[in-house]
């Protein structure tokens, strides 16, 4: 939880929530109670314990209001039979300190030993926050105006939807079928559910497309594509945008102040992004700000020449991942707006040379085989430079650059030119390289005329050996290791030479990525009373309907994850997504700040039409780049993606299931950097209330699955 500005004065307050999960207890004729060393926790004395009352079917829920610079005090948990309140069952284990002073969320475990043989296990939450008189007050002001649960500073007001107490866990009173694919509706096009090889996806070979009629086959299709990324502005050869001569020259860095509530992450990102040079641009793009963002200057506009431009060289045997690594981080760099390309030069090598060559192709001592291996990677390597000249930022060429020599040729091309950092990825996991292999060859078009499978793992198997004999491990220039990373069990990572903001970011990207298959739901809260109003942001309470979707989606995420107890609940610190996963039980919710919505700043509250009417500069500056726009005080989409980063690297680094309940903007940002978006597209992206988008995360990639609900009483596009 994020900690919450505090005089620390004497007229602070503490505020303490403790809560109580369990599932089997429900079913037992037991009432959880607390005591503890102060009198207001009865003095140790089990007879004067405090009641937890029940917030759900499996939530037990007590709070209260300390001064802020009370006694450290202890407390313990116990159970009472709701029949003779003299018999007591308390916790395992020691006493449960509690500070004053602090803001913090700590979860851990309870333990009741029932009988010789059996104990109850709990999941135990202790909430503590700072608060001032002026918090105290406006919550009381909204509960009593309102009659409905509201939030200051993400605190709890009231015990909130007790209709949950009476549901049963295995009664699915909201309607939902038990069939979940039945609610199952089309995919975007661009991410579906199918399995395309990550290899397909790179950059199209320039400099083969003028002699090969296969390439003009690929380009063609890439060029029709139905997705018009980058309206009105130059592509290049592939569609993608291509910066101007005047958007070369301009170094953007936007880290947006955004808005007191909104507390400033840790680990604090910038994004650059090409703009144009005319006067209206100048006068919409706001400024770089902080000492990350002058860090980022200065590496862009004053370091050396060659450290502008970074070229990431994947080094690794066959079948160790360097393609899935390399597509992950293309995918991480374009999303937080850095120009990025992915270079793969088995494709070069299939255009050029077919797909029809056998392991003997691939030995070190087959001269021909090695020259025609080398020819493609400097073909690749000059497109990839060429593309820099023209604007690029960040080129990934990926090929097993196996041999010092092969590695030196990539080094003398690069140099005075552009930062090479090699990325080598080790693999000693012998189930894992056997899987990634027999996924190789069927996915490869290396193999696709291979009507043996077991002749083709055979031959593969064969490559390998002779790329093995001649395999130079990296330990020349800046370079990264990862080394069993890919095997899920933890591995290392070691780092030589590594400086800069940029490669400081795909670091820390890196070491929390993994292979470990597990779904991330998306969703939108339920439909909330200002989106019954159409107004923009504010922090109202659920509509009927969307109390509805709440029910529902604890029905779904409850089949769904019924076997995945290690899964979690993200919400934002509004609480009409708190509300939506209110219903939800037997898995532990996480607050966020970065989940917030969009700030619109002086417009929050109003209706578009009025903001329209009123501010009609705001309104047609927004129209033109809803992208950059900055509500005044408020944020822009790339205030937006910046302030999730850390949410995406936890995202990357969890191996259990994730539910994200969350508003529009913010989702459409996350989706934005699953199904690699550009940038320009993101606010355009629909996310439609009361639908869940499933991210499928694994070996194969990122796949997609819709599951609509139910329709959108009243459906919201604008945010």
């Amino acid at each position: 939880m994020a900690t919450a500005a505090s005089s620390g004065g004497v007229s602070d307050h503490q505020y303490v929530s403790v809560k109580l999960e369990s599932l089997r207890l429900a079913a037992l004729d037991l009432a959880p109670h607390l005591f503890g060393s102060h009198p207001a926790a009865g003095s140790w004395d089990p007879s004067k314990a405090l009641p937890m009352e029940r917030a759900a079917a499996a939530i037990w829920e007590l709070s209260c209001v300390l001064p802020s610079r009370h006694e450290t005090l202890d407390f313990k948990l116990l159970l009472k039979a709701k029949d003779d309140s003299s018999e007591c069952i308390v916790e395992e284990g020691p006493n449960r300190p509690l500070g004053c002073g602090s803001n913090q969320v700590e979860m851990t475990d309870a333990v009741f030993k029932l009988t010789e043989k059996d104990s109850l296990e709990c999941k135990v939450w202790v909430e503590t926050e700072m608060l001032s008189p002026f918090d105290l007050a406006a919550s009381w002001k909204a509960h009593q105006e309102n009659l409905q649960p509201s939030r200051v500073r993400g605190t709890y007001d009231v015990v909130m939807n007790t209709e949950t107490e009476a549901r049963d866990e295995n009664d699915f009173a909201s309607g939902l079928e038990l069939d979940l694919e039945k609610y199952v509706v089309p995919t975007t096009p661009n991410m579906g559910s199918g399995v395309v090889y990550a290899a397909n996806l790179t950059e199209n070979p320039r400099s083969l497309s003028s002699n090969n009629d296969t390439t003009k086959v690929i380009l063609h299709n890439s060029l029709d594509s139905p997705a018009n990324h980058y309206a009105n502005t130059k592509k290049d050869v592939d569609g993608r945008h291509t910066p101007s001569q005047e958007e070369q020259k301009a170094v953007f860095v936007d880290r947006g102040v955004g808005s007191p509530r909104f507390a400033r992450p840790t680990n604090e990102t910038i994004s650059t992004s090409n703009i144009k040079q005319d006067s209206e641009a100048k006068l919409g793009m706001p400024a770089a700000e902080g000492a990350v963002a002058a860090a980022a200057v200065a590496d862009q506009m004053y370091g050396p020449k060659e450290d502008r431009k970074l070229v990431i060289v994947l080094v690794g045997l066959p079948a160790r991942g360097k393609t899935f690594t390399a597509a992950k981080l293309t995918r991480y760099l374009r999303w937080l707006g850095h120009e990025t390309k992915h270079f793969n030069v088995g494709k070069y090598r299939r255009l050029k040379h077919g797909t029809n060559q056998t392991a003997d192709f691939f030995r070190g001592d087959n001269k021909e085989g090695v020259e025609a291996r080398n020819e493609v990677a400097a073909l690749a390597m000059e497109d990839m430079l060429s593309w820099m000249e023209e604007g690029g930022q960040v080129g990934i060429c990926d090929a097993t650059n196996s041999t010092r020599s092969r590695r030196n040729m990539l080094m003398k091309m690069a140099e005075g030119k552009c930062k090479i950092i090699f990325v080598e990825t080790i693999c000693n996991d012998q189930d894992v390289l056997e899987r990634n292999i027999r996924l190789k060859v069927q996915q490869s078009p290396d193999y696709a005329e291979q009507t043996d499978f077991e002749a083709g793992v055979r031959d593969f198997k064969e490559r390998l050996a002779y790329y093995e004999k001649v395999y130079e491990p990296v330990d020349e220039g800046s370079y990264i290791k990862m080394i069993d990373m890919v095997s899920g069990n933890g591995g290392q990572l070691q780092i030589n030479n590594i400086s800069g903001y940029l490669p400081g970011r795909i670091v820390f990207f890196l070491v929390n990525c993994h292979l470990t298959p597990r779904p991330i739901l998306l969703t939108r809260h339920g439909e909330s009373l200002d989106n019954v109003r159409g107004r923009i942001g504010g922090d109202s309470s659920l509509s009927e309907a969307g109390e509805v979707y709440s029910r529902k989606l604890a029905s779904f995420v409850e089949k769904r994850l019924k076997s995945e107890r290690t899964a979690s609940i993200w919400t934002s610190t509004l609480q009409r997504t708190i509300l939506t996963a209110y219903p939800i039980i037997g898995f532990p919710k996480i607050q966020w700040r970065a989940l917030d919505e969009i700030n619109a700043g002086v417009c929050d509250g109003m209706t578009y039409d009025e903001v329209k009417k009123n501010k009609p500069e705001e309104y047609e500056s927004r129209r033109k780049d809803k992208l950059r726009y900055r509500y005044p005080r408020g944020e822009s989409y790339l205030d937006v993606i910046q302030r999730l980063e850390p949410v995406i690297i936890e995202l990357e680094r969890q191996r259990a299931p994730v539910v994200v309940i969350a508003h529009q903007a913010v989702l459409r940002s996350l989706y934005a950097y699953f199904a690699d978006k550009p940038l320009e597209e993101v606010p355009k992206i629909e996310i439609p209330l009361h639908t869940i988008i499933e991210i499928k995360m694994g070996v194969t990639g990122v796949e997609e699955k819709r599951y609509k609900l139910m329709d959108a009483v009243n459906p919201t596009a604008e945010v």
